[in-house]
């Protein structure tokens, strides 16, 4: 009996070796395996892991990045702009020069311009005298008595400031003197070949060309029709249209040239006799500029 329990003594305690080296076995292996996995975790945990989450889309509040092809608009934003050539090289203002009619201006201070029709005998001094308007009707530019008078600008007309209509008398000459050939604008082959009228003023050279050419005549002021001479001023498109369609419908053809609001015009009226009272008229629209001239002071200086 006795040696029964000892021989049971012995297998137990090798039973409990066995068990001790089997948990001894799985403790090593489960700590080397938890030593892999550290090992790992430190070796991979900081590395981002590759997934489309990994393309990062611009921050709104930020302005994206360009490419590098965009550079040089970049620097040119930070320079100011320059104008393209063609309007930043302005041609200069011409500097005025010597009034051609000044010795004349300063001779007699009635005069306010000179009229030019290019290639006919119309080449005089025109004078305005607003307090008596009829001065120079049978008076030279000399103010001597003269049957032909001077080219007389009408009292409502006016140069500073310029009204929209500047209408200039001048006596129908049998001699051709002053308006004496103004007449022959009533053949279309003369007015082809003297279309501009020029009118040399104290500041400026001004150019015209003939616009409408009409009989017409001086009414009685009761009389409710269209009265070329009574327009000066245009301060209103219906002012304005009214003057320009009447004496378009009037002319005796059509010139081709058109006006609208705000041209100015110069009105050429002298008498004729197809009426009592009759008269032949030129009306012509500025077209453009000539020279700018010195004081007449300064061009009688530079002489």
């Amino acid at each position: 009996m006795k040696r029964t329990k000892q021989i049971l003594a012995i297998i137990m305690f090798f039973i409990g070796v066995g068990c001790l080296a089997v948990a001894a076995t799985l403790i090593i292996k489960y700590a080397r395996e938890d030593r892999q996995s550290a090992a790992l975790g430190e070796e991979y945990g900081s590395r981002p892991v590759e997934s489309e989450s990994r393309i990062s889309l611009p921050d709104e509040t930020e302005p994206m990045s360009t490419p590098e092809s965009t550079t040089p608009l970049q620097e040119a934003s930070s320079e100011p702009e320059s104008e393209p050539e063609s309007e930043s090289v302005l041609a200069p203002e011409p500097e005025p020069v010597v009034n051609p009619y000044a010795a004349s201006y300063l001779a007699n201070s009635d005069m306010v311009g000179w009229l030019v029709i290019p290639g006919t005998v119309i080449d005089y001094p025109v004078m305005w005298t607003p307090e008596d308007e009829n001065y120079y009707l049978r008076r030279g530019f000399d103010k001597k008595k003269s049957t032909a008078g001077c080219l007389i600008l009408d009292t409502d007309s006016a140069l500073d400031p310029l009204t929209t209509n500047l209408i200039i008398h001048g006596h129908n000459m049998k001699a051709g003197t002053m308006f004496g050939t103004l007449g022959q604008y009533e053949k279309e082959d003369f007015y082809q070949d003297h279309k501009e009228i020029i009118l040399y003023t104290e500041e400026c050279q001004r150019n015209y060309e003939v616009l409408a050419v009409f009989r017409s005549q001086v009414y009685k002021k009761s009389d409710t029709v269209f009265k070329f001479y009574k327009f000066f001023q245009a301060d209103t498109e219906e002012e304005f249209y009214d003057f320009y369609d009447n004496i378009m419908e009037m002319s005796m053809y059509d010139t081709g040239v058109t006006a609208e609001f705000g041209d100015h015009f110069i009105t050429l009226s002298t008498c004729s006799y197809h009426v009592d009272n009759g008269r032949f008229v030129v009306v012509a629209k500025e077209v453009e500029r000539g020279d700018t001239y010195l004081p007449l002071e300064a061009s009688e200086d530079n002489k």
